[in-house]
């Protein structure tokens, strides 16, 4: 009788876990993250308007934080709570570089041929390892335009060290730096503006004095970065894009 339990026991755990949704885990820095007070904050992060574009059959964590580059997302632990929670079947979005470029702050500065891409590279291998699919993004662009209208990089080496490990590990690779240059340009210098933080003090209630980021993103910014995002990843056909509506 004991013997007939323990199996039942089993075919349950079995089932239980086959029938576990998958998840989508994030990891990135303020570009991506979730912001307080969304119903009156005017910032949102990309990752934070994702689950509108997914159905309910795959379960989103967003674990992108403010100022977190591929080294202190590490160093500060944040990672092994994604690591521990790794199943086979989920998958891990990698987008970091906006803070790794930070001379100043030897917590998150890495150099980007060297440290940075070894760190981007142990994220693809340890999701690997867990069974789960990492799937590998350049940063967006920030919205740096010359008196010419012409849009400016920013990130120098940072997105060409991320196509590398991309095609040196074959990861699925999602190039944002150029789906969101392609953006801020059709928007052109002025309507841009309409996608990051540009307030005039007293125009907004959020904010006291007068607001020009051109880092991160309004509602509409994120919803319009969320859904290049979601269309590259669709056509990645990875597992991810039975779950995109």
């Amino acid at each position: 009788m004991k013997k007939i339990l323990l199996i039942l026991s089993c075919i349950i755990s079995a089932f239980a876990f086959a029938q576990k949704k998958p998840t989508l885990f994030l990891i990135g820095d303020s570009t991506m993250a979730n912001k307080d007070n969304p119903d009156k904050n005017p910032e949102h992060g990309w990752g934070q308007v994702l689950p509108q574009f997914l159905t309910s059959g795959i379960e989103i964590q967003n674990h992108a934080v403010n100022g977190r580059s591929s080294k202190s997302f590490r160093t500060e632990g944040r990672w092994d709570k994604v690591e521990k929670q790794l199943k086979k079947g989920d998958f891990v979005v990698i987008q970091f570089g906006h803070n790794d470029q930070k001379v100043k702050d030897s917590t998150k500065f890495t150099n980007p041929h060297t440290q940075y891409r070894a760190n981007l590279e142990r994220y693809v291998k340890e999701t690997r390892a867990k069974g789960a699919t990492p799937v590998l993004m350049t940063s967006i662009v920030r919205r740096n335009f010359n008196e010419n209208g012409v849009l400016i990089d920013t990130h120098t080496d940072y997105p060409l060290v991320v196509r590398l490990v991309a095609d040196d590990l074959e990861v699925p690779f999602v190039d944002m730096q150029l789906l969101t240059e392609q953006m801020e340009i059709s928007y052109g210098p002025e309507k841009s503006k309409l996608l990051h933080l540009h307030f005039k003090a007293g125009e907004n209630p959020y904010y006291d004095k007068d607001k020009d980021d051109d880092t991160h993103l309004s509602r509409l910014g994120a919803e319009t970065v969320a859904k290049l995002a979601v269309k590259d990843l669709k056509n990645l056909k990875i597992g991810l894009e039975k779950y995109i509506k």
